[in-house]
């Protein structure tokens, strides 16, 4: 462990697996305290041994984000316990169905923009005071290359990244004058995840970048910091 951000604390969403899973490992094991998010307890659990066994250290917090007040009594356990949050990373997500967009369900469509917008926009309020309280609190969104470049089929699920951006990117420019809160959109680009298997069934899977890659970069930004709506694209 190097320890270069020791004493900080970071949420991470979608942490149960791939990205952020390794998000999460990779945090801690530069020392920062990682509060673990996602709605099953026991894949939580594996990624928290992981971390424990490598030094590191992290909470869970097994919970969906779409129910109701729980991201409000996530973020008051957190302060109950934390000053300040020195980094949120916005990952979980839903794909939902692939499809025309005149055959979307009304239905499904609700519910990927609540797990894909709605919880986004909870979390970024619920955690915005202790954000502030950071000396340079950072927000992190994972977005998809189907936000700004519409693709067929791919209409309801880029949507919701299109909305996620501009809430993430508003939200930075209405903190850019306190000076002490960043914002980014990382696209992790093609990488082995259940998400991605689910939309290219038929693909290698060794043919795409392991999340360890994407978790390095998003580990490396939250440890260096970067200039507000940083935007980019990780490479193999």
């Amino acid at each position: 462990m190097d320890r270069s951000l020791d004493g900080q604390l970071a949420v991470v969403t979608g942490a149960s697996r791939g990205i952020g899973a390794a998000t999460a490992e990779a945090l801690a094991a530069r020392g920062c305290h990682v509060v673990l998010v996602a709605r099953t307890a026991a894949d939580l659990e594996a990624v928290e041994q992981r971390i424990f066994d490598a030094g590191g250290a992290a909470t869970i917090a097994p919970l969906d984000l779409a129910q109701g007040d729980a991201i409000a009594k996530l973020a008051q356990a957190v302060g109950g316990r934390w000053e300040a949050l020195d980094a949120l990373v916005l990952n979980a997500a839903t794909l939902g169905t692939l499809g025309a967009v005149p055959a979307i369900d009304p239905k499904e469509m609700a519910r990927v923009l609540t797990l894909n917008v709605s919880a986004p926009a909870a979390l970024i309020a619920a955690f915005d005071p202790l954000l502030r309280r950071a000396p340079a609190g950072k927000v992190i969104a994972l977005t998809s290359s189907v936000a700004r470049t519409p693709r067929a089929y791919w209409g309801l699920y880029g949507a919701s990244k299109a909305a996620l951006e501009t809430l993430v990117g508003a939200y930075g420019d209405e903190t850019a004058g306190l000076g002490r809160i960043r914002t980014a959109i990382i696209d992790p680009g093609a990488t082995r995840t259940v998400m991605r298997a689910r939309a290219y069934p038929g693909e290698d899977p060794a043919s795409v970048k392991d999340p360890a890659v994407v978790a390095q970069r998003i580990a490396a930004l939250i440890e260096a910091g970067f200039a507000d709506g940083h935007r980019e694209r990780v490479s193999a």
